[in-house]
């Protein structure tokens, strides 16, 4: 057997009921009902004979019964000793009971306090307090109406159960009117525990219940999980509601004392509410516009005739509406506003409420008025109206130092319509787009509602972290294009596999033994034919790639860097040139099938072509040049043949190293420099100045960066915005087509050499249609074989369209031309002017989908083969 349940008194006359073996488990009560056999640990019982009761352990009966009958000692306050202080300790509080016990639970993590007022324990009450245990109420007892009725004005208690079963003990419907006719219970729910109905007498009505002020009814029983899902039910619905109706007072204590001016309508534009701010400003008092319809106000004539119907438009179809409006005050001054009306929606999404927040837009009239405004309400606050004073001045003085340049009639920061917007403003340190967002805020002041509603817009769009990331349309439906997008304009997704991708550096390639020239005079003659077209866009890079044994980049490198005299502007030997060359090209894959050093001597081609353009030319110092042609031959140094997001997947090294961003593109700066300055026979910056040696790798790391696809659309759409659109204007302007828009602008030329490199590096497309085939078909094997690796070590397969049984290439290079070629290659054309690429693209671009229509997944047209 187990021992029998003991009850513990500390010294503060806390009692602790506990059943050493049995607490856990529910047991028959004596009535045969189920209930708790004694309260489990966690239970508190206090009560006024605690501090009679000497501490002991002695033994008692067993089971509910034991429970119920120290609980009946305690509620009738006798005692072996007189009787106890009425004081007694509850969580830490003095209060004062009479002749009740009271109890609560101690585990409680709600607000929700309950109160059961049951004259005597049963399975009912019980069942009640165990309920409000495992919710985590707070639940108190009380025996008779006075005790209940003291505990309820010293707790406000959100639930109050009352046994309505008997009627001998006290009255349920008086103590419920007793407690109904207290202030705290306006947010209070009442149940009404009643008897079953047997089955030969009709069902009560829950009127009189109602009438004596019960909330609700609840037929007793005593099961646990019934009380808890009573309550529960209760708490999500009454409750919660309560909870907001209490919030009202200190919602409205809030808008007494906001700045804004607010304005409070029915659905039907009754005013129900206007804060002191909008008394102020309107020059009304509350009495005078409670009741009121907006249409018996005066309106000022300023506004636009039909803004009002625009307006009304808007918000009954349960929209938001903000922009400027001009409104009357009392004494008949208009002034200018920035209003946001917002609908508030009730049950059933039906609008119950026009919530307008108004502020004034500070203009030069507007101050006027904001002087009024104070004078006519200086007599309420003098000293509010000096701090309002103040800190209007201040906020003036702010706003005229972040738009100095716009003129001396600068609009206060009072005018700003978003409150974070003013935190902005008050930084002491101004980005570019902070001053953009004062441009356009300020423009807003005097511009008619539709343009005001346009640059919201604007702003909200500025707002945005990813300001040049395109949202994609049709063309998002392609797999094609999401795949290019998904394995080209992302890092990686979350690694989702323990394998690690290491790709080997192959910087002792075997090249065939052809002897490499001293400098560019020593050149075989069949190489120096080739070369001698190197000038031409149509240059076949493949035949000096077989006639040089695949080490393009030495030969063409010499040639194109002797012609733009990198060698005189190094202050570097071609014999130190060379070397750098044979270093940088040892370090690319040639087991690659598109990122070798063919494709870099490609590059390197087709930058040497861009800077020959008399704009580019005119645009551009030799820094720059110099800086350009060294970019362009190492931007893929030891390029491994996969994607950033197949490293930051595989968990390489190196997107350990450069935290999955740009990895590939970090890696071929970083290694080549180390290869450059770890040799003294290879180091081409070694006889620079410090100063031009920073400035030009700065330069060079800036470039190589650009080529990362993740900030391809930013890179286009700034060059298109700050270089494109300022050149038509200019030569709309201007009888002359060659103005140089980079020159002397740090900050334009970086963007020139960044478009350069990037048209450069994806170029292909523009190739001769033979040249542009070739490349297709190399930067697809190399797709292929990076989802065949992925497949093989069970990494995510990043291009799926990829698989060399399925892949369809005509369809590829079609969504590549049309996400990322064709409007990069349109904006540098107009600065450029390049008609033989556009014309090569038309070309390709057509012979692509001539394949695809015909559903011909080869590179060329069966009639060319």
């Amino acid at each position: 057997m187990g021992c029998a349940p003991s009850i513990h008194v500390s010294q503060s006359g806390v009692i602790y009921c506990r059943d050493s073996d049995e607490s856990n488990s529910p047991r028959q009560s004596s009535s045969g009902s189920q209930g708790p056999a004694a309260p489990l640990p966690g239970l508190l019982v206090h009560t006024d004979a605690a501090d009679a009761i000497a501490p002991s352990r002695a033994p008692g009966p067993p089971g509910a019964a034991r429970v119920r009958r120290a609980r009946a000692d305690l509620g009738s306050g006798s005692s072996s000793g007189s009787a106890a202080p009425a004081a007694t300790t509850c969580r830490g509080r003095r209060r004062h009971c009479c002749s009740s016990a009271e109890a609560e639970t101690q585990t409680s993590y709600t607000s929700v306090k309950v109160l059961l007022i049951f004259s005597k324990a049963d399975s009912q009450s019980d069942g009640f307090w165990w309920a409000c245990d495992r919710a985590g109420y707070r639940c108190s007892i009380s025996r008779t109406p006075e005790s209940a009725l003291e505990c309820f004005l010293d707790k406000h208690h959100e639930i109050i159960v009352i046994d309505h079963r008997q009627t001998r003990n006290f009255d349920a419907e008086a103590v419920c009117r007793s407690i109904r006719a207290t202030n705290p219970s306006e947010h209070t729910v009442i149940l009404a525990v009643v008897s079953q109905a047997s089955g030969d007498h009709e069902e009560a009505s829950v009127l009189p219940l109602l009438h004596a002020g019960f909330n609700r009814r609840y037929v007793e029983n005593s099961n646990i999980t019934a009380c808890y899902n009573e309550l529960i039910q209760i708490e999500h619905g009454e409750v919660r509601s309560q909870f907001k109706l209490r919030a009202c007072n200190s919602v409205f204590t809030a808008l007494d004392h906001c700045h804004e001016a607010i304005e409070i309508t029915s659905d039907d534009h009754v005013i129900q509410y206007v804060n002191p701010a909008f008394e102020r400003m309107m020059g009304y008092h509350k009495g005078e516009l409670l009741g009121k319809e907006l249409a018996e106000l005066p309106k000022s004539d300023k506004n636009r005739a039909d803004l009002l119907d625009t307006i009304n438009t808007c918000i009954k179809k349960g929209k938001e509406w903000q922009g400027v409006y001009y409104a009357r005050r009392k004494s008949g001054d208009s002034i200018q506003q920035h209003v946001k009306i917002t609908p508030v929606m009730g049950q059933g999404g039906k609008i119950r409420h026009f919530v307008s927040l108004k502020k004034l837009c500070c203009t030069t009239d507007n101050n006027k008025q904001i002087h009024k405004i104070h004078r006519d309400s200086g007599d309420n606050s003098q000293t509010e109206s000096h701090s309002f004073r103040y800190k209007s001045r201040r906020k003036e003085s702010i706003d005229v130092k972040s738009i100095s340049s716009r003129g001396s009639d600068a609009p206060s920061l009072q005018s700003r319509r978003y409150p974070s917007m003013a935190r902005i403003h008050s930084m002491t340190i101004e980005a570019p787009i902070t001053k953009v967002i004062n441009i356009i805020n300020a423009a807003q002041e005097n511009s008619p509602v539709t343009v005001a509603e346009a640059l919201d817009r604007v702003l909200e769009i500025l707002r945005t972290t990813e300001l040049y990331s395109p949202q994609l349309g049709a063309k998002d439906e392609d797999p094609h294009t999401s795949d290019l997008v998904g394995g080209l304009m992302t890092d990686g997704l979350r690694r989702l596999s323990g394998n690690e991708y290491v790709f080997t550096k192959n910087v002792h390639q075997s090249h065939s033994h052809l002897a490499m020239p001293l400098t560019i005079n020593d050149v075989p003659p069949s190489i120096a034919q080739l070369l001698d077209n190197e000038e031409s866009w149509d240059f076949n890079i493949f035949e000096l790639e077989s006639v040089t044994h695949k080490r393009p980049l030495v030969y063409l490198g010499l040639k194109v860097f002797s012609r733009f005299g990198v060698c005189e502007f190094l202050n570097c030997s071609e014999t130190t040139l060379r070397a750098w060359l044979q270093v940088i090209e040892a370090n690319y894959h040639a087991s690659n099938a598109y990122h070798n050093s063919t494709h870099a001597a490609d590059v390197l081609h087709a930058t040497a072509f861009f800077l020959g353009k008399e704009r580019v030319k005119g645009s551009l110092d030799q820094l720059d040049e110099v800086a350009a042609l060294i970019a362009a031959a190492v931007h893929d140094v030891d390029h491994p043949g996969r994607t950033n997001s197949f490293l930051c997947n595989a968990g390489s090294e190196l997107a350990v190293l450069y935290n999955d961003t740009a990895v590939l593109e970090s890696h071929h700066t970083a290694l080549a420099f180390q290869l450059t300055v770890k040799d003294s026979k290879c180091n081409i910056f070694k006889n620079i100045d410090r100063n031009h040696y920073r400035t030009l790798r700065q330069a060079i790391i800036d470039m190589v960066l650009a080529t990362e696809m993740t900030k391809h659309f930013e890179h286009v759409n700034k060059f298109v915005n700050s270089i494109n659109k300022p050149l038509t204007t200019e030569i709309e302007g201007s009888d002359c087509e060659c103005n140089p828009p980079g020159k002397n602008f740090p900050e334009n030329q970086m963007l020139i050499k960044r478009m350069m490199i990037k048209c450069a590096d994806v170029a292909n497309p523009c190739r001769p249609l033979d040249l542009c085939i070739e490349w297709a078909g190399r930067i697809s094997e190399e797709y292929f074989a990076q989802t065949d690796e992925e497949k093989r070590q069970g990494l995510p397969v990043v291009m799926p369209v990829f698989d060399r049984n399925t892949c369809s290439i005509p369809k590829s290079q079609i969504s590549f031309i049309d996400y990322f070629i064709t409007d990069m290659f349109d904006a540098w054309d107009a600065f450029a002017h390049l008609p033989a690429l556009m014309q090569h693209l038309a070309d390709n671009y057509k012979h692509w989908k001539t394949l695809d229509d015909l559903k011909c997944k080869s590179l060329r047209l069966p009639s060319d083969n």
